[in-house]
């Protein structure tokens, strides 16, 4: 019978060596940031030009549209794009705020669902295009008063990026309580945050559209700098 030394498993101390944290999920925001930024534009430029003089008619309306169909295309990648990069982005900034926050906190849950509803927002927002876009090329066969009805909604539904507000508190909350951002994100995120909030408690919440994005893509860049600081033994765990 022979024996054979069999060399001990060494744990480096703290236990075994951390994987890279992955990427994906902040570029992911950074780009759901940027698709929303084109998103709001494009939609913005399909508005007609109001005239008080002559106001626009459901056929004005529809002839106009009818010209605008590569733009209408745009508004709808750039749109689900947006929607589509917030589902990655909204499970990692989760994971990351956990991982920083006390045991139990509600701010990570918060902020990730946030962007979640975002997301089905957005989807919903370009959700007519389908039957809209390809049939303009042909309006003659489109009732004027429907084409009238999804230009109200390209103009609005897209728009309403409350929620993205209710994300920026919950992880300006996070970064000012906890740290899991540097100060001066978490101070930018609440005062955007709020923003957006107010904004989309009002009737006038379709403004939240023009700051949600720019949040988002703050927030995003943040997030990529913050991965590169060594995670630090949050409160309370």
């Amino acid at each position: 019978m022979s024996t054979h030394a069999v060399a001990p498993r060494t744990v480096p101390p703290g236990g075994p060596a951390s994987e890279r944290p992955s990427r994906g999920w902040v570029l992911a925001g950074i780009g759901a940031g940027l698709a929303g930024i084109v998103s709001i534009y494009l939609s913005l430029s399909l508005s007609p030009a109001y005239d008080p003089a002559a106001p626009p008619t459901p056929e004005s309306i529809t002839e106009h549209l009818s010209t605008q169909v590569p733009q209408l295309l745009g508004f709808h990648v750039a749109t689900i794009v947006a929607a589509l990069a917030l589902i990655p982005f909204a499970v990692g900034l989760h994971r990351h705020l956990a991982r920083r926050s006390p045991a139990g906190s509600l701010l990570p849950g918060v902020a990730a669902v946030g962007l979640v509803v975002l997301s089905t927002v957005l989807v919903l927002g370009s959700g007519l295009n389908t039957e809209f876009v390809f049939g303009l090329t042909e309006p003659e066969l489109l009732i004027a008063t429907d084409v009238s009805f999804y230009s109200h909604w390209v103009a609005t539904i897209p728009w309403l990026w409350v929620t993205a507000g209710v994300t920026g508190l919950a992880l300006g909350l996070a970064a000012v309580r906890h740290g899991a951002y540097p100060r001066g994100i978490g101070v930018v995120s609440l005062v955007l945050g709020a923003l957006i909030v107010l904004v989309g408690i009002s009737p006038l919440q379709y403004m939240a559209g023009f700051v949600g994005p720019v949040l988002l893509f703050v927030v995003a860049l943040a997030a990529l700098r913050a991965q590169s600081r060594p995670d630090t033994a949050p409160p309370g765990r």
